[in-house]
C-alpha cells in the first residue's frame, strides 16, 4: 500500500495544480487577492517542477501523466491570467499588444498541434521550462509586490518564442511524441523514423 501511495505521488502533484488554478481564480474573483494567492501559486509551481523529478525517479513516467501534467500547466495559466483580468485590468489594458502577439502564437501552437495530431502537444521543452520560471517571476512580481516592468514584458516575449520553436517542432515530428526538449531532438527523432521507413521499404 505504501509503495503505491508513493507511486501515485506525481499523479497527486498533477491533480494539485489543476484544483490550484480554480481557487486562485476564485480567490481573484471580487477584483481583489488574498495574501493566499502567492503561497498557492507557489506551492502550484514547486509541484510543477516535482513532480516530473519523482515520477522519473520512481519509473512511472508515461504519456498519460505527461500530458496531464501539460494540461494542469494550461489550467494554473489560465487561471492566473484571468487572476489578472480581475485584479489588475490597467495591466491588461497597458501590454494589450504584447499579450495578444503571445496569445496569438498560442494559438498557433494548439492550431498546428491539434491539426496534425488530433491533439494537442506535450513537448516539455526546455524552452517552456524557461517560459513557466518567467511566469512565476512575473506572477509573484505582480500579485505580491505589484509590479508589471521587465518581468511582464520579458515573460510575454519568451512565451511568444517559446510558442513559435513549439510550432516549428510540430511540423518537423511525424507523429505525436511527448517530452521533446529542443527542436534538434525533434530533427533526430524525425531522422530515425525516416530512416526506419527507407530501411523497411527495402526489399
Amino acid at each position: 500500500m505504501s509503495r503505491f501511495l508513493i507511486s501515485a505521488l506525481p499523479a497527486a502533484l498533477v491533480v494539485f495544480r489543476f484544483m490550484a488554478g480554480p481557487y486562485l481564480l476564485l480567490d481573484a474573483w471580487n477584483g481583489h487577492s488574498s495574501s493566499g494567492f502567492v503561497p498557492v501559486f507557489v506551492l502550484a509551481v514547486l509541484s510543477d517542477i516535482f513532480d516530473g523529478i519523482i515520477a522519473r525517479r520512481l519509473n512511472v513516467v508515461s504519456s498519460f501523466l505527461r500530458e496531464a501534467d501539460s494540461r494542469a500547466d494550461l489550467c494554473l495559466y489560465l487561471c492566473v491570467l484571468a487572476s489578472i483580468w480581475q485584479v489588475f485590468p490597467d495591466v491588461v489594458g497597458g501590454f494589450a499588444l504584447p499579450l495578444g502577439i503571445t496569445a496569438l502564437a498560442q494559438g498557433l501552437q494548439w492550431g498546428a498541434s491539434l491539426i496534425k495530431y488530433g491533439r494537442l502537444a506535450s513537448y516539455h521543452s526546455y524552452s517552456a521550462k524557461i517560459w513557466g520560471l518567467s511566469l512565476a517571476v512575473a506572477t509573484i512580481a505582480l500579485f505580491g509586490f505589484g509590479y508589471a516592468g521587465v518581468t511582464f514584458w520579458a515573460t510575454l516575449v519568451i512565451g511568444t518564442l517559446h510558442n513559435l520553436e513549439e510550432v516549428a517542432m510540430t511540423l518537423i515530428l511525424p507523429r505525436w511524441t511527448f517530452d521533446v526538449v529542443t527542436i534538434q531532438k525533434a530533427l533526430q527523432i524525425r531522422a530515425s523514423s525516416l530512416a526506419t521507413r527507407t530501411a523497411g521499404a527495402i526489399p
